[in-house]
């Protein structure tokens, strides 16, 4: 293939240099920034310097279509001819094409059904560093695929960023890591300003303003950056009375001749309103300003509600620096940021990989259909999560897509095929059954890009489409039409989304209320002029719950009924007897449920008697051990067994609130056999079955290792005090004349502390060492007594007078 020639941008004089190096190792790394060529100049010059075909992979399916209508003018053809592209549901090539543009997720399932890649000599991997969830799964297919079949392929991985080690790395394999050519761009100077948000400012009033600010201090187009197309719908209406300016949207969601206007220059100034697309894949003509709304739609899953969706998030420093540096590729430039300068050093460095954070539910059945259910036989650039795997494998368990042992079965391979989430898949192949290929195709197509959706009512929004009939959306629903057989007949689109969430079918909570429980276990809120309000049931396609609020927000949903939730969720019905303990009462009944909406409950007169000991052992963990009958001889004996456990262990048991709690079952064993209700285990005395906990024959030698009561001298039997460590004899002083050593514990172990007490019972002293008392500590004390207790005797040697209880006078008394 002959080039022309090509523009002077900064990768041309290159061109040679990484068409040598990828033919010599067959693999590299090439690093430029946004605007240097390296989409549309690179494919052209491999493609001429080897006789196969270059498939070049594209993170998005707009991005997919530009790079190949920029390349194929360069060459002055129509695309098709020598450079096409293959996006979902849109095709233009043909024998003569060398060069193919396609998404990565495209590229996924090409590869499945062809793991050699039959004709294909070079692939690039465009934009790498996006880090999308299909670009990470592509990458780690190819090089399996490399490495056992087709060692001769090369691949070219670009990135808009220097952070490309990992990547070298990974493209190297074993042997060594693989070069990695650098490309500088040509940048102009672009000056920085910030635009903090005003005090309850929405979204797209404050970038509104920052727009009109830059169209008053700057030239030239202005490329304004926000999360989503609904804000870009939004932001327009806030410019719509700008003079002299034609506003226009750049997202994927738009048709292509929309999608083509933003990337031609303008008769007059524009301001063209984007998402992520014109980060780095994209060129828009005549920028000399951006807006930066600071923000980015990123995938998320929340497991614990069951929720996936699109997250808004703050972008990264990465991120931030690229769409500034838009304003500086033709000329000096400005770029307005939409946040206080001194929040910019606390954004992240880099964008988190999808692979972390996503749904991985596609991504594990494309792991089942190339053989490794896992994924850990692949070389990843960051690895998907065990939990997020495994969330994904139980979803395609459900779904039958896999086996037991997590291999793909055939309808598994027939979701795949589909190209959409498996849960879509799903709702086409089973819908169409149901209700017949072209209805179910027309929902799932809806399903499929909800920003369709004007409103809230499914029903609604699809009478809508098939009225106007856009063309994406008409040009989808064909295509996935024509993959399935179409048996049933109707339009029932509650049905079809039911069968792609049946977790998200759900039930009015309450009479009149607005909050649902889905069967998924989360509470959702219908939003106010739904149209929806009077439904008992939904079928929600649709849901996200906001940071910081309890319930979630419905966003598309269709009226249901419980007939159409137990056909479509029947893999969700469980029939169960059940005893739970409700404010101190056992209620016993029989439920039906779906998922974690009751359908119905009668009383049972005779439970299980397992699922009424379990019962109460939940009253008992949720009220505590004072629900039993601690009597003071009981609380005397379990603190002498906890004396001893922690004293001299095993044994002899633990038996603190924790354990007790724990291990219930067992030593309350006989008493929960009979206990129907709370007073029931009121009477249980807590005493008696502690005993059970007795370790024999140790048991024997309780009252010797750790006496309840103590005799001292005077012949009184006093209570030890266990409840602290070391153990506690409080004792009036008198009664333990004669005593030259305190009595041990536990074999001898501890010591217990005296606390020594006057004839009233007030504390005079505290020791642990007697002897040493007597010797220094008695004195004083004894001053003391005498002048407050002159009828009692206080002799200077107490251990040689005998001990008494009451007033003991002695005439030798000094």
């Amino acid at each position: 293939m002959k080039l022309p020639e090509l523009p002077d941008l900064p990768v041309r004089a290159a061109l040679d240099e990484i068409a040598r190096t990828l033919h010599a190792r067959g693999t590299a790394v090439l690093v430029a920034p946004p605007g240097t060529g390296k989409t549309t100049l690179v494919p052209l010059a491999l493609a001429a310097s080897t006789s196969g075909r270059i498939v070049v992979a594209e993170p998005r399916r707009l991005a997919a279509r530009a790079a190949a209508g920029r390349m194929a003018a360069l060459l002055g053809e129509r695309v098709g001819e020598t450079v096409g592209y293959a996006v979902r549901g849109d095709r233009k090539g043909g024998p003569r094409t060398r060069i193919e543009v396609v998404t990565s997720g495209l590229l996924v399932r090409r590869l499945q059904n062809d793991p050699e890649l039959s004709g294909v000599d070079v692939v690039v991997l465009d934009e790498c560093h996006e880090r999308h969830l299909d670009a990470d799964l592509l990458l780690a297919l190819l090089l399996d695929a490399r490495a056992g079949l087709r060692p001769d392929l090369r691949v070219l991985a670009t990135s808009a960023t220097v952070a490309a080690d990992r990547l070298s790395v990974l493209l190297g394999g074993e042997s060594s890591a693989a070069p990695v050519l650098e490309v500088r761009g040509r940048a102009y100077p672009v000056e920085m300003a910030y635009v903090p948000a005003a005090a309850r400012e929405r979204i797209e009033a404050h970038v509104a303003r920052a727009t009109r600010i830059a169209l008053r201090d700057s030239d030239g187009d202005v490329l304004v950056f926000l999360p989503g197309a609904a804000e870009i719908r939004r932001t327009a209406e806030q410019l719509s009375n700008v003079p002299g300016v034609d506003v226009i949207p750049l997202h994927g969601r738009l048709a292509a001749a929309a999608q083509d206007a933003a990337l031609r220059p303008g008769t007059r100034r524009r301001v063209v309103l984007s998402t992520a697309v014109a980060e780095s894949s994209l060129t828009v003509p005549g920028v000399r300003a951006v807006v930066d709304s600071g923000l980015a739609r990123v995938p998320r899953i929340d497991h614990r509600r069951g929720l996936s969706g699109l997250a808004t998030v703050r972008v990264s420093a990465a991120v931030a620096e690229q769409r500034a540096g838009r304003a500086g590729r033709e000329a000096p430039g400005w770029a307005w940021r939409c946040w206080p300068e001194y929040e910019h050093g606390t954004l992240p460095a880099y964008p988190e990989p999808e692979i972390r954070t996503a749904d991985l539910t596609r991504l594990a059945l494309e792991l089942a259909c190339w053989g490794t259910a896992d994924g850990e036989a692949l070389a990843w650039w960051d690895p998907p999560p065990a939990g997020g795997l495994a969330a994904g494998r139980a979803v395609l368990r459900a779904l039958d897509a896999v086996n037991d042992e997590g291999a793909v079965t055939d309808r598994g391979r027939a979701m795949a095929a589909v190209g959409l989430h498996p849960r879509l898949a799903r709702a086409l192949l089973d819908g169409a059954a149901e209700v017949g290929s072209r209805s179910a195709a027309e929902v799932v197509a809806l399903l499929d890009d909800d920003s369709l959706a004007s409103g809230v009512d499914l029903v609604s929004a699809l009478r809508s489409l098939r009225a106007e009939r856009p063309t994406r959306w008409s040009r989808e629903a064909e295509r996935l039409a024509r993959l399935v057989p179409g048996g049933g007949s109707g339009d029932d689109p509650a049905l079809v989304a039911a069968l792609a969430y049946p977790e998200r079918l759900a039930r009015r909570r309450s009479p009149g209320s607005t909050s649902y429980l889905m069967a998924g276990g989360t509470a959702v809120m219908l939003p106010p002029g739904s149209g929806l309000t009077d439904a008992e049931w939904l079928a929600i396609a649709v849901a996200a719950r906001d940071p910081g609020q309890a319930e979630g927000r419905i966003r598309l949903a269709a009226k249901a009924d419980e007939q159409l939730a137990r056909r479509a969720a029947a893999n969700l019905l469980e029939r169960a007897d059940e005893v739970d303990w409700s404010n101190g009462t056992l209620v016993a009944r029989s439920v039906q449920r779906l998922g974690a909406i009751t359908l119905s409950e009668r009383p049972l007169p005779n439970p299980d008697p397992a699922l009424r000991t379990r019962a109460l052992l939940t009253g008992l963990r949720t009220e505590g051990l004072d629900l039993l009958r601690w009597t003071d001889d009981a609380r005397s004996l379990r603190t002498r067994l906890d004396f001893l456990h922690r004293t001299l262990g095993a044994p002899w048991p633990a038996v603190n609130d924790e354990t007790l709690l724990e291990t219930a079952e067992t030593w309350l064993a006989p008493e929960l056999s009979i206990a129907r209700r709370r007073t029931d285990l009121e009477r249980i005395d807590a005493g008696q079955a502690l005993r059970r906990l007795l370790p024999w024959p140790e048991a024997a030698r309780l009252d010797e290792l750790a006496p309840e009561r103590l005799e001292v001298p005077s012949g009184s039997r006093i209570r030890l005090d266990y409840t602290t460590d070391p153990p506690i004899l409080a004792v009036k002083v008198q009664e333990i004349f004669g005593w030259t050593e305190t009595p041990r514990l536990a074999s001898g172990r501890i010591t217990p502390v005296l606390h020594l007490l006057s004839p009233a019972q007030h504390p005079v002293a505290v020791t642990a060492d007697l002897p040493s008392f007597w010797r220094t500590g008695w004195p004083q004390v004894r001053s003391d007594l005498r002048g407050r207790y002159p009828k009692h005797a206080w002799p200077e040697d107490p251990t040689t007078v005998p001990a008494h209880r009451g007033t003991a006078r002695n005439p030798r008394r000094a």
